[in-house]
């Protein structure tokens, strides 16, 4: 059955937003646990909600660790967040081809319009289902149902894309047909290891696999 609606995860597929990630982690942990967390250590904490991530490191502090990360993180939002190379053009192409567009991320919704915003994206998603519209995320099958819901779209029919492995299991838990993008922080090895239906290469491989032509 041909592919009428694509649901997009945000960070790390469709915008570039590691560095940002990564420099609030750091900027908040060496507060709480100076000399504790690398670089490294970092990679687990990206793809779920900030709640989830710093319960690890401290239940009783986790509200005061959320307020200093996103304080950062929206200070230096514009100066390290990039594109990623074909996404724009890729996503227009899909928009003037008729294809039923959402965004589905872990972020707050305004966090989420920052990075929409400052590439242009925002005019192609009329549906954006963030952390403030859920009782539960990824890989929990309800964002992904929401976002078909306030589509019309059936799960048969669409396709989640996303750079880790709470997309894919989000994606086969809703029922719909599953992309990862290889150039996921943690690899394409890692992506292919949650068995994704596509790997993508290029964002513009997406357009065969919904049958939109390329311009």
């Amino acid at each position: 059955m041909k592919i009428d609606t694509v649901l997009f995860d945000l960070d790390g597929t469709l915008i570039n937003t590691n560095e940002l990630i990564i420099a609030s982690f750091l900027h908040t942990l060496e507060h709480y646990r100076p000399g504790e967390y690398t670089r490294e250590a970092i990679l687990e904490f990206i793809g779920p909600p900030l709640v989830d991530s710093f319960k690890t490191v401290d239940p009783d502090l986790v509200d005061e660790m959320i307020e200093r990360y996103r304080t950062f993180n929206h200070e230096k939002h514009d100066e390290l967040v990039e594109e990623y190379e074909g996404v724009k053009e890729t996503v227009q192409q899909l928009h003037q081809a008729g294809i039923k567009l959402a965004i589905v991320t872990t972020k707050i919704r305004k966090t989420a319009m920052m990075g929409l915003q400052l590439t242009g994206l925002d005019q192609y998603f009329d549906v954006i289902i963030s952390l403030d519209e859920v009782d539960r995320v990824k890989p929990d099958p309800q964002p992904l149902q929401l976002a078909m819901d306030a589509l019309g779209s059936k799960p048969d029919t669409t396709i989640m894309v996303g750079d880790n492995h709470h997309d894919i299991n989000g994606g086969k838990n809703a029922g719909t047909k599953t992309a990862g993008v290889a150039w996921a922080i943690k690899g394409e090895e890692f992506i292919r290891s949650y068995e994704p239906d596509y790997v993508l290469q290029k964002m513009n491989e997406l357009l065969e696999i919904v049958g939109v032509e390329s311009n």
